[in-house]
């Protein structure tokens, strides 16, 4: 697997030892720095000079009222609001000393080491419980079919889904259940050997039984991975994340541990929302 991994990483490495526009070393406390980001649909800003740290092998939970950017902060975090028409972002993202919004960086890798859960699984509705893993190798070039197969079994483990289909992966990925598929979801982006994982609203759709599976999940994988999840469950928030941002009207109110956020805020505003007197 440290051949493909290798590989994609390829610009980013690059990258890392030519970028004189931010400071690496300072750099090296956090996985991903976000600096006066602001976004905007067409005329309207979504976004406002949003500045936040994210810590490495961390769960960071972005939280607060519908309509406020969470959404649109995290797709900022690997380039993907670029696909939608009239978008535009303005702002650095920095991840391992990077910018990914450099003109030298290509978008496609940093899809490739930012991965994405999406609110409703989405598996591929055509493919096999084994082709949604795979898809994303092959599409990137990999043939080899032992390296694919380790990965698939590998990613399945991670996702906590190879023992429950194991000697079903030819069957069809939109069989399975929702927790299920969203598993599955989170196996296709492991795939790609992500470095930062981003969630949104993730068990939104899922019942409570397989909410709490993907819960677990995110203990599990902060190990290895950051991740960054978007929610609207207070309670699921204090139960999943090490640090919460608390955002409203595009502004990133407070950030900081969870347990301060929840127990002890410093903003009128974010008491007002963890009680439940708005929102």
């Amino acid at each position: 697997m440290d051949e493909f991994a290798d590989g994609a990483l390829l610009n980013l490495s690059t990258l890392k030892k030519s970028d004189d526009n931010n400071n690496f070393q300072e750099q090296q406390r956090y996985k991903v720095s976000i600096k006066n980001l602001d976004a905007w649909f067409g005329t309207k800003q979504a976004l406002k000079n949003i500045n936040l740290n994210i810590k490495p092998n961390a769960a960071t939970a972005i939280i607060g009222p519908s309509g406020c950017g969470k959404t649109t902060l995290i797709r900022c975090l690997n380039r993907m609001h670029e696909m939608t028409p009239g978008a535009a972002a303005k702002g650095q993202v920095v991840v391992d000393g990077v910018d990914i919004y450099n003109k030298a960086v290509d978008p496609v890798i940093i899809k490739r080491r930012i991965g994405m859960v999406f609110q409703k699984p989405n598996p591929f509705p055509t493919m096999s419980i084994y082709d949604n893993v795979a898809a994303g190798l092959k599409l990137n070039g990999v043939r080899d079919k032992r390296l694919i197969n380790d990965i698939v079994k590998e990613s399945l483990e991670g996702a906590a889904l190879w023992d429950e289909v194991k000697n079903e992966l030819d069957k069809p990925g939109i069989g399975l259940s929702g927790g299920q598929q969203q598993r599955l979801c989170i196996a296709r982006a492991l795939a790609m050997q992500p470095e930062v994982l981003l969630m949104d609203e993730p068990t939104s759709a899922l019942d409570p039984i397989a909410s709490s599976k993907i819960e677990e999940l995110v203990h599990i994988l902060k190990k290895e991975l950051t991740i960054v999840t978007v929610t609207h469950n207070m309670l699921q928030a204090a139960r999943v994340s090490d640090f919460t941002a608390f955002m409203y009207l595009g502004e990133l109110i407070e950030y900081g541990p969870t347990k301060q956020i929840f127990e002890n805020p410093q903003k009128e505003l974010t008491e007002r929302y963890i009680s439940g007197k708005f929102g």
